[in-house]
């Protein structure tokens, strides 16, 4: 569990590999902003409308056990999706609704990604011999140095490694997507939206233009691109990811 910093309170769900310690860089930083929380994804049971009924109780069990009556909820890739169904269920208790790199009803897995979601533990050592390579692109972009490249790759691979992810849950995670109803879901959000996303070819994970649709999904959303980044932003570049988020919530809270 991270809780640090004071101020307007912002709950952020992790991706699809469920571990919080991945987007430590972007909570510190954000931290420095505002109060930051976050925790790691359980494992949830049944088909997608009981699984995602648990991932939302989760986000309550979070705010109440800090004496929390309401917060931005913001979803990085996957958790935009638990984020998103919070929004649409939880109306009182959200005060705004960040999707970060999040898949749209429109998404579907790439040829590689139903690869791995068929195989989770067959495919888990070619998947993460091949990160390096998959990410290189967005990292260069984002990093203007060598060294600080190699220490960024460096760190990452450290926290990933201490915290690692179950590929079986990651395959169950995304299986889940094809039996929610999205765009009812954005259709009852009354939150304050913010849409972030990378560059669009720089995103190798969850094609920008798929996020962006959320943009025309709820009712006066807005979008922010993140430049030189991708689907990491927020550890890549974590000061400007706050920056981002802080000032949403900011504006949200006055």
């Amino acid at each position: 569990m991270f809780d640090e910093g004071s101020g307007a309170p912002v709950i952020v769900i992790p991706g699809v590999q469920g571990r919080w310690q991945w987007m430590r860089p972007a909570l510190n930083a954000l931290a420095t902003r505002c109060r930051a929380i976050s925790y790691s994804l359980r494992a949830v049971e049944g088909g997608a409308d009981q699984a995602f009924e648990q991932f939302v109780a989760q986000v309550d069990e979070t705010l109440d056990a800090r004496g929390i009556r309401a917060a931005t909820i913001c979803g990085i890739s996957f958790g935009g999706l638990i984020a998103l169904k919070y929004a649409a269920t939880r109306p009182e208790r959200t005060k705004g609704l960040i999707l970060v790199s999040t898949p749209s009803p429109s998404w579907t897995p790439s040829p590689r990604q139903a690869g791995y979601m068929a195989q989770p533990w067959r495919s888990a050592p070619a998947f993460v011999i091949t990160a390096p390579a998959r990410m290189w692109p967005e990292i260069a972009a984002a990093i203007e140095t060598w060294p600080s490249r190699v220490r960024f790759c460096l760190e990452q691979a450290a926290r990933i490694a201490a915290a690692p992810a179950v590929p079986s849950r990651m395959a169950a995670r995304i299986n889940l997507k094809p039996g929610l109803d999205l765009r009812a879901d954005c259709a009852r959000v009354t939150a304050p939206t913010l849409v972030v996303t990378g560059e669009d070819t720089l995103d190798r994970v969850v094609p920008v233009d798929s996020t962006r649709e959320y943009v025309g999904l709820i009712a006066g959303a807005r979008y922010e691109m993140m430049n030189r980044t991708g689907h990491v932003g927020l550890v890549t570049q974590p000061g400007r990811f706050a920056r981002i988020v802080s000032d949403f919530v900011d504006a949200t809270n006055s």
